[in-house]
């Protein structure tokens, strides 16, 4: 049998192609590391690595238990999970507001099934008012959505500001509506944003009103008018343009997880903390 601490410390080597640095990733010593893998060829009866004046490199057994020793820890670390409790079951409805799709937040939920396979995650995708609402009639057991800032619901994951966006050829004629992209009512982002215009004195229209971010996203592309938007989602092929213009200030903005308090408190905790532990940076 190969022991699984001999694959780790065989697996980072390979990877690194130096022991110094597989000692550093798995945070023990360098001689530890060259035991471990004696240890493994040994198990093996094969030579898996070749050590010269030149650095390392696999052998072509190396090569062939490289990908034994992904396969054994992967199955390893499953069976880890499953028989120590951490195998949840049942599922977990969780719901996000759509503009977060485009930040890190696929690649955490993707991450989140792979360590949890047995617990069913079932992905809503809405408006951040629709998604409370949900939430408080018991439809969800998580939400993950943009919120008044200080509001004092939830868990912040991050504090934003609402900038206005627009294509670098945007024209705002002086004296004349501003032209609005937005959510349908109720919308945060539209809300405040309107709110803005009207005390600053300014006067405006809606020009496209979608229930999608791809929407919002494609009608300011288009030129079709001006939206708002969490300043660090603002993509790169659009402008923040409120200076420009001498637009209003809209506001700020918190991206909140707010739970079901009946829910799977183990499965909400599971995945608030996957989400709390990881960059949520626009993609």
């Amino acid at each position: 049998m190969f022991d699984p601490v001999h694959l780790r410390s065989f697996l980072a080597v390979a990877e690194h192609l130096s022991f110094t640095l597989a000692a550093e990733r798995l945070g023990i010593a360098q001689p530890t590391v060259s035991q471990h893998v004696a240890k493994l060829e040994k198990a093996a009866g094969r030579g898996l690595l070749i050590r010269d004046t030149h650095g390392v490199r696999l052998t072509d057994n190396g090569d062939a238990m490289a990908g034994f020793a992904r396969t054994i820890l992967a199955a390893h670390d499953e069976a880890l999970r499953y028989f120590s409790g951490s195998a949840m079951r049942g599922r977990l409805r969780f719901g996000t507001a759509d503009d977060l799709a485009i930040t890190g937040l696929p690649r955490i939920l993707r991450e989140f099934r792979r360590a949890y396979p047995q617990l069913n995650l079932e992905l809503t995708v809405s408006q951040s008012d629709d998604l409370h609402r949900r939430l408080k009639a018991g439809q969800l057991d998580l939400v993950f959505i943009k919120w008044v800032a200080g509001a004092q619901e939830g868990t912040v994951v991050r504090h934003d500001v609402f900038s206005w966006v627009g294509v670098e050829q945007t024209v705002l004629e002086r004296g004349q509506p501003v032209p609005l992209v937005v959510y349908p009512a109720p919308s945060l982002s539209r809300t405040l944003a309107i709110e803005a215009l009207e005390a600053s004195g300014r006067t405006w229209k809606v020009t496209c009103s979608t229930k999608q971010i791809a929407g919002v996203l494609a009608a300011v592309r288009a030129g079709l008018g001006v939206g708002v938007m969490p300043t660090t989602l603002v993509p790169e092929d659009l402008s923040i343009i409120t200076r420009r213009f001498d637009l209003p200030p809209v506001g700020d903005v918190d991206f909140t997880l707010i739970r079901n308090p009946l829910a799977n408190s183990a499965a909400v905790d599971a995945l608030t903390d996957a989400i709390m532990g990881r960059t949520l940076s626009r993609t």
